[in-house]
């Protein structure tokens, strides 16, 4: 397990379309999850201690995110089948047991994950209404430890940023988690 961060450099990133199969059988384009302030665009998997960690903090700020117009996708970039743990039975599984409010799609070919230049999982991008990335980086300053009463909502208070503003914050942090695990 390589530990990965990402980078924040969010210049003239645009968010590329995609057609992912969700964990209900139906697929989602990026126009399907796209919110009216924004959109985050997470790619996670089932296994990842990372992932692990902040799932629980990762749902309840999506549930946030999705009462104030902004639309939420979990994108599991991973190849099934040297990890079993992130099959699409297991995702279904993973998504009920942490009440999952947003769609989980599979990125089988990995080619979304390309796109994105996605590096690690968990990667979070955040765009703004105009699909124009403005955050890149971790979920909370709590990062992988357990969230405390000082632990700073990063994600969450940079994307209410960015749908008043259209703007992300300047001050960002790199997400941390295990390699993609490309075929």
């Amino acid at each position: 397990m390589a530990l990965l961060h990402t980078p924040t450099d969010n210049e003239n990133f645009q968010a590329p379309d995609f057609e992912l199969k969700n964990i209900d059988g139906t697929m989602k384009t990026l126009a399907d999850v796209k919110g009216e302030k924004g959109t985050v665009i997470a790619f996670i998997c089932n296994h990842c201690p990372y992932v692990k960690a902040i799932i629980k903090r990762f749902v309840e700020d999506a549930k946030t995110l999705q009462d104030n117009g902004i639309g939420v996708v979990a994108v599991m970039p991973n190849d099934t089948a040297t990890h079993p743990a992130d099959s699409f039975e297991n995702m279904e599984k993973f998504a009920t047991e942490h009440g999952f409010t947003f769609p989980y799609v599979i990125d089988e070919t990995q080619e979304v994950a390309r796109a994105y230049d996605a590096i690690c999982t968990p990667d979070i991008f955040g765009f703004n209404a105009d699909g124009e990335l403005q955050y890149r980086g971790r979920l909370d300053s709590a990062g992988p430890d357990p969230a405390n009463d000082s632990t700073e909502k990063e994600l969450l208070n940079a994307m209410l940023e960015i749908a008043e503003s259209g703007q992300g914050p300047a001050k960002q942090f790199s997400s941390m988690g295990c390699s993609i695990k490309w075929k």
